[in-house]
């Protein structure tokens, strides 16, 4: 995925946050950020940092929805925050560029930069859809199992290897798949024993898959 400042120098970049009237906030770790964003109607850049996106049910339990990066970008209009049973973490201490959306339809730059940075913005915008089409084909199989194969089906083929690295811990993987922990480490363990997967630390090594 393209940065949303792909191809602009850092000249340019500061003119066009400026111009956009852009701020700069800081929040510590495990902090639930930015609970207005969907009436904010803002973008959000990611300058250093690690944050999920998640969604809690009436029963407290918790579905990662969305892991964001360094220079990754999320906000109401490219992130799959609808109502207030969504929220934003900040994983690690985290710095985040704040533009509200409005300023970017409305502003009156016509250069070759800014003109850079709305197919960029678009860019993101169309991976964010395949990313959301990848969660939907994880999320309609109704079995875990079969979640966590297409998970390391998908996974694998992006990486074009058999090896896959986990980016957070187990725990996190139950949520994001929105499964029971303790039912997803059995499974697991089923897969390993049918010799269907290798388990080392966060490396998970397929043996169903070639590539």
């Amino acid at each position: 995925m393209k940065n949303l400042f792909y191809n602009i120098s850092a000249l340019n970049k500061q003119k066009i946050l400026k111009s956009l009237e852009a701020n700069t906030l800081q929040f510590k770790k495990n902090n639930m950020i930015l609970t207005n964003i969907k009436e904010d109607n803002i973008i959000c850049i990611i300058i250093e940092g690690y944050l999920q996106i998640i969604k809690t049910d009436y029963n407290g339990d918790r579905t990662i929805i969305e892991e964001l990066y360094e220079d990754d970008v999320f906000g109401s209009r490219m992130s799959s925050i609808s109502n207030n049973e969504y929220g934003v973490i900040t994983k690690e201490d985290s710095k985040i560029i704040i533009i509200y959306f409005n300023e970017i339809i409305n502003n009156n730059l016509n250069t070759p930069y800014y003109n850079q940075f709305l197919k960029n913005l678009l860019h993101i915008m169309s991976d964010k859809m395949n990313k959301n089409n990848e969660r939907v084909e994880i999320l309609t199989n109704k079995t875990i199992r079969n979640k966590l194969l297409a998970y390391f089906k998908i996974t694998s083929k992006k990486n074009n290897s058999r090896i896959i690295y986990l980016p957070y811990t187990f725990t996190d993987l139950a949520d994001y798949l929105g499964v029971d922990r303790s039912a997803m480490y059995r499974e697991l363990k089923n897969l390993k024993e049918e010799g269907l997967i290798e388990i080392k630390n966060k490396k998970i090594t397929l043996n169903m898959y070639d590539n």
